[in-house]
Protein backbone atom coordinates (compact mmCIF):
# COMPACT_ATOMS: atom_id res chain seq x y z
CA UNK A 1 0.00 0.00 0.00
CA UNK A 2 1.96 3.31 -1.00
CA UNK A 3 1.47 6.29 0.89
CA UNK A 4 0.36 9.97 -1.00
CA UNK A 5 -0.84 13.02 -0.43
CA UNK A 6 -4.19 12.11 -2.38
CA UNK A 7 -5.21 8.86 0.15
CA UNK A 8 -4.14 9.89 3.94
CA UNK A 9 -4.54 6.99 6.02
CA UNK A 10 -7.20 6.91 8.42
CA UNK A 11 -5.91 6.20 12.06
CA UNK A 12 -6.82 5.59 15.83
CA UNK A 13 -5.41 7.13 19.04
CA UNK A 14 -5.25 4.94 21.94
CA UNK A 15 -3.43 6.91 24.87
CA UNK A 16 -5.19 7.40 27.91
CA UNK A 17 -4.78 10.76 28.43
CA UNK A 18 -7.43 12.81 27.27
CA UNK A 19 -5.21 16.25 26.66
CA UNK A 20 -2.56 14.36 24.72
CA UNK A 21 -4.87 12.68 22.40
CA UNK A 22 -6.79 15.76 21.69
CA UNK A 23 -3.55 17.88 21.11
CA UNK A 24 -2.55 15.01 19.24
CA UNK A 25 -5.46 15.02 17.11
CA UNK A 26 -5.34 18.72 16.73
CA UNK A 27 -2.03 18.84 14.85
CA UNK A 28 -2.74 16.28 13.07
CA UNK A 29 -5.69 17.62 11.31
CA UNK A 30 -4.00 21.04 10.96
CA UNK A 31 -0.67 19.60 8.86
CA UNK A 32 -3.52 17.13 6.75
CA UNK A 33 -1.22 14.16 6.37
CA UNK A 34 -3.72 11.78 8.12
CA UNK A 35 -7.45 11.35 9.11
CA UNK A 36 -7.64 10.43 12.51
CA UNK A 37 -10.84 8.54 12.57
CA UNK A 38 -11.00 6.94 16.45
CA UNK A 39 -10.04 7.70 19.89
CA UNK A 40 -10.10 5.05 22.62
CA UNK A 41 -8.57 5.66 26.36
CA UNK A 42 -6.96 2.25 26.92
CA UNK A 43 -7.23 -0.82 25.03
CA UNK A 44 -11.10 -2.44 25.81
CA UNK A 45 -12.43 0.87 24.58
CA UNK A 46 -9.74 0.04 21.19
CA UNK A 47 -10.66 -3.26 20.94
CA UNK A 48 -14.56 -2.59 20.47
CA UNK A 49 -13.80 0.64 18.12
CA UNK A 50 -12.40 -2.11 15.89
CA UNK A 51 -15.74 -4.05 15.88
CA UNK A 52 -16.95 -1.35 13.41
CA UNK A 53 -13.90 0.25 11.35
CA UNK A 54 -10.55 -0.95 10.71
CA UNK A 55 -7.80 1.99 10.02
CA UNK A 56 -4.86 1.78 8.24
CA UNK A 57 -2.78 2.52 11.35
CA UNK A 58 -2.85 3.10 15.20
CA UNK A 59 -0.93 5.25 17.14
CA UNK A 60 -0.47 2.88 20.41
CA UNK A 61 0.58 3.66 23.85
CA UNK A 62 1.95 0.99 26.38
CA UNK A 63 0.57 1.85 29.54
CA UNK A 64 -2.72 2.15 29.81
CA UNK A 65 -5.40 1.00 32.58
CA UNK A 66 -7.56 -2.18 32.09
CA UNK A 67 -5.89 -3.29 28.83
CA UNK A 68 -2.37 -2.03 28.32
CA UNK A 69 -1.28 -1.37 24.86
CA UNK A 70 1.04 -4.36 24.34
CA UNK A 71 -2.32 -6.68 24.97
CA UNK A 72 -4.46 -4.16 22.73
CA UNK A 73 -1.81 -4.89 20.08
CA UNK A 74 -1.73 -8.63 20.55
CA UNK A 75 -5.62 -8.81 20.24
CA UNK A 76 -5.86 -6.45 17.27
CA UNK A 77 -3.24 -8.52 15.01
CA UNK A 78 -5.27 -11.50 15.83
CA UNK A 79 -7.89 -9.56 14.45
CA UNK A 80 -6.50 -7.59 11.59
CA UNK A 81 -3.22 -9.16 11.04
CA UNK A 82 -2.28 -6.49 8.75
CA UNK A 83 -2.93 -3.18 10.74
CA UNK A 84 -0.08 -0.88 11.09
CA UNK A 85 0.72 -0.05 14.51
CA UNK A 86 3.43 2.41 15.79
CA UNK A 87 4.12 2.56 19.63
CA UNK A 88 3.60 6.21 21.14
CA UNK A 89 6.51 5.70 24.37
CA UNK A 90 8.50 7.12 26.64
CA UNK A 91 11.62 6.33 28.17
CA UNK A 92 12.08 3.83 31.02
CA UNK A 93 9.51 1.45 28.04
CA UNK A 94 12.38 -0.32 26.76
CA UNK A 95 11.70 -3.49 28.49
CA UNK A 96 8.17 -3.76 26.42
CA UNK A 97 10.19 -3.42 22.84
CA UNK A 98 11.20 -6.72 22.18
CA UNK A 99 7.75 -8.08 23.20
CA UNK A 100 5.73 -5.65 20.86
CA UNK A 101 7.96 -5.85 18.00
CA UNK A 102 7.43 -9.56 18.21
CA UNK A 103 3.69 -9.13 17.67
CA UNK A 104 4.63 -7.15 14.47
CA UNK A 105 4.45 -3.43 15.94
CA UNK A 106 5.57 -1.24 12.78
CA UNK A 107 7.54 1.49 14.91
CA UNK A 108 8.13 3.40 17.74
CA UNK A 109 7.92 7.01 18.32
CA UNK A 110 8.72 9.16 21.40
CA UNK A 111 5.84 11.15 22.58
CA UNK A 112 8.11 13.90 22.87
CA UNK A 113 8.86 13.82 19.45
CA UNK A 114 7.63 16.36 17.08
CA UNK A 115 4.86 16.29 14.14
CA UNK A 116 7.10 16.30 11.36
CA UNK A 117 8.96 13.34 12.79
CA UNK A 118 5.56 11.61 13.01
CA UNK A 119 4.19 12.77 9.60
CA UNK A 120 7.97 10.56 8.44
CA UNK A 121 6.97 7.61 10.44
CA UNK A 122 3.75 7.60 9.27
CA UNK A 123 4.42 8.00 5.86
CA UNK A 124 7.69 5.16 5.78
CA UNK A 125 5.23 2.53 7.54
CA UNK A 126 2.81 3.37 4.98
CA UNK A 127 4.82 2.89 2.38
CA UNK A 128 6.17 -0.98 3.90
CA UNK A 129 9.19 0.28 5.59
CA UNK A 130 9.38 0.49 9.71
CA UNK A 131 10.37 4.03 11.82
CA UNK A 132 12.12 3.76 14.83
CA UNK A 133 13.03 7.18 16.64
CA UNK A 134 16.61 7.77 16.55
CA UNK A 135 16.77 9.99 20.10
CA UNK A 136 15.37 6.93 21.11
CA UNK A 137 17.76 4.63 19.85
CA UNK A 138 20.50 7.00 21.47
CA UNK A 139 19.01 6.66 24.93
CA UNK A 140 18.76 2.62 24.53
CA UNK A 141 22.43 2.30 23.67
CA UNK A 142 23.27 4.64 26.57
CA UNK A 143 21.06 2.06 28.92
CA UNK A 144 23.10 -1.17 27.26
CA UNK A 145 26.91 0.58 27.97
CA UNK A 146 27.30 2.62 24.79
CA UNK A 147 31.21 2.89 25.69
CA UNK A 148 31.55 -1.27 25.74
CA UNK A 149 33.40 -2.77 23.03
CA UNK A 150 32.06 -6.37 23.02
CA UNK A 151 30.24 -7.10 20.39
CA UNK A 152 28.18 -10.49 20.19
CA UNK A 153 30.12 -13.39 18.70
CA UNK A 154 26.96 -14.46 16.12
CA UNK A 155 27.80 -10.78 14.17
CA UNK A 156 30.82 -12.10 12.49
CA UNK A 157 28.62 -13.48 9.75
CA UNK A 158 27.73 -10.13 8.51
CA UNK A 159 29.57 -8.69 5.40
CA UNK A 160 30.80 -5.03 5.00
CA UNK A 161 27.96 -4.39 3.19
CA UNK A 162 25.33 -5.76 5.18
CA UNK A 163 27.05 -3.75 8.13
CA UNK A 164 26.55 -0.87 6.14
CA UNK A 165 23.24 -1.23 5.27
CA UNK A 166 22.65 -1.90 8.87
CA UNK A 167 24.05 1.35 10.06
CA UNK A 168 21.79 3.01 7.72
CA UNK A 169 18.59 1.65 8.38
CA UNK A 170 19.66 2.56 12.32
CA UNK A 171 19.88 5.62 11.14
CA UNK A 172 16.35 5.89 9.39
CA UNK A 173 16.87 5.79 5.81
CA UNK A 174 14.78 3.57 3.31
CA UNK A 175 15.56 1.16 0.68
CA UNK A 176 15.88 4.87 -1.67
CA UNK A 177 17.91 6.89 0.27
CA UNK A 178 20.14 3.99 1.24
CA UNK A 179 20.72 3.25 -2.45
CA UNK A 180 21.54 6.47 -2.96
CA UNK A 181 24.21 6.95 -0.64
CA UNK A 182 25.72 3.48 -1.60
CA UNK A 183 24.96 4.38 -5.34
CA UNK A 184 23.13 0.72 -5.81
CA UNK A 185 20.07 -0.03 -6.63
CA UNK A 186 17.06 0.07 -4.29
CA UNK A 187 15.81 -3.59 -5.43
CA UNK A 188 19.84 -4.69 -4.17
CA UNK A 189 19.17 -2.41 -1.05
CA UNK A 190 15.96 -4.92 -0.35
CA UNK A 191 17.91 -8.00 -0.72
CA UNK A 192 20.53 -7.18 2.17
CA UNK A 193 18.02 -5.95 4.11
CA UNK A 194 16.47 -9.41 3.64
CA UNK A 195 19.41 -11.30 4.34
CA UNK A 196 19.96 -9.38 7.51
CA UNK A 197 16.71 -10.05 8.73
CA UNK A 198 17.83 -13.79 8.17
CA UNK A 199 21.21 -13.68 9.78
CA UNK A 200 19.84 -11.99 12.36
CA UNK A 201 16.48 -13.93 13.11
CA UNK A 202 14.76 -10.55 13.50
CA UNK A 203 11.36 -10.29 12.35
CA UNK A 204 11.09 -7.13 11.42
CA UNK A 205 13.08 -4.05 10.62
CA UNK A 206 12.48 -3.13 13.97
CA UNK A 207 13.67 -5.93 15.40
CA UNK A 208 16.93 -5.80 13.52
CA UNK A 209 17.51 -2.44 14.56
CA UNK A 210 17.16 -2.88 18.63
CA UNK A 211 19.81 -6.28 17.63
CA UNK A 212 22.30 -4.14 16.38
CA UNK A 213 22.01 -2.17 19.14
CA UNK A 214 22.00 -4.69 21.43
CA UNK A 215 25.45 -6.69 19.81
CA UNK A 216 26.52 -2.60 19.92
CA UNK A 217 26.96 -2.60 16.07
CA UNK A 218 26.14 0.83 15.37
CA UNK A 219 26.67 4.40 16.40
CA UNK A 220 24.55 7.51 16.44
Amino acid sequence: MNFSPARKPDLIIVDDHLIFRQGLKSLINLENFATVTGEASNGLEFIELLSHQKPDLVLMDIDMPHMNGMEATQKALAIYPDLKIIVFTMFGDEEYYFKMIGLGVKGFILKSSGINELERAIQDIMNGESYFSNELLRKIINNLGHNSSKKAAETGHLTAREMEVLQQVCLGFNNDEIAQKLFVSAKTIKSHRSNLLEKTNSKNTPGLILFAVKNKLIEL
